[in-house]
């Protein structure tokens, strides 16, 4: 990842906060034959350095990656344009361009399959309930019956990713001025507010 020390991110709060609000992570790996596999996938992070998820048994990721090479699963948190009109430096000498602004983390390590019953409804159960909670009525796995689960879980396979280096990388305006950079909050307010509120927290 290319990451200048002014936007490099090295607090785990920090990581662990991006890819929680990662909506649709990508996992790649080598393929045994040559060639890359990438699946967009909802992936948890659990502490202190694991990723759990799960794909269709349809998806060939599972069946061809290569387990002696490192898969990589790269999240993306806030995002989004930045229009110069928004910086005060526009109006004082127009040397200003437009930019793109994002919080990302990229997380390397052993990606392994997961096929026995037990261990794959635990890791759909977690999925489930960190997507459900907060809700005023969340569902649960248990809400369904229990053959109905069973026979999902065969249509699936579990993936578990051991984390072995954690990259982070919050490219939010901190290379501006903080006249500058108030303008981008102010002017992504309306139409992004997570990318307003992630150039807040950097202030």
């Amino acid at each position: 990842m290319y990451n200048p020390p002014a936007f490099a991110e090295t607090q785990q709060d920090e990581l662990t906060a991006i890819m929680r609000a990662a909506s649709l992570p990508v996992l790649v790996s080598p393929a045994r034959g040559g060639g890359l596999l990438a699946t967009h996938l909802p992936l948890l992070f659990q502490a202190p350095d694991r990723l759990i998820g799960h794909v269709a048994k349809g998806n060939f990721h599972w069946r061809d990656f290569d387990p002696t090479q490192d898969s990589l699963a790269m999240f993306t948190a806030a995002d989004g344009y930045v229009s110069p009109s928004w910086y005060p430096a526009k109006q004082e000498h127009g040397r200003v361009v437009p930019t793109w602004n994002y919080s990302i983390v990229h997380a390397t390590g052993q990606l392994a399959i997961v096929e026995e019953p037990a261990p794959l409804l635990e890791i759909v159960t977690a999925l489930t309930n960190r997507y459900e909670q907060g809700r005023a009525h969340p569902w649960a796995v248990s809400d369904a019956p229990d053959d109905y689960i069973a026979a999902q879980l065969k249509g699936i396979v579990g993936l578990v990713l051991t984390i072995t280096k954690l990259e982070g990388k919050a490219k939010l305006s901190q290379n501006r001025s903080l006249t500058d950079r108030e303008g981008v909050i102010a002017g992504s307010a309306e139409e992004n507010p997570a990318l307003s509120a992630a150039v807040k927290r950097r202030l």
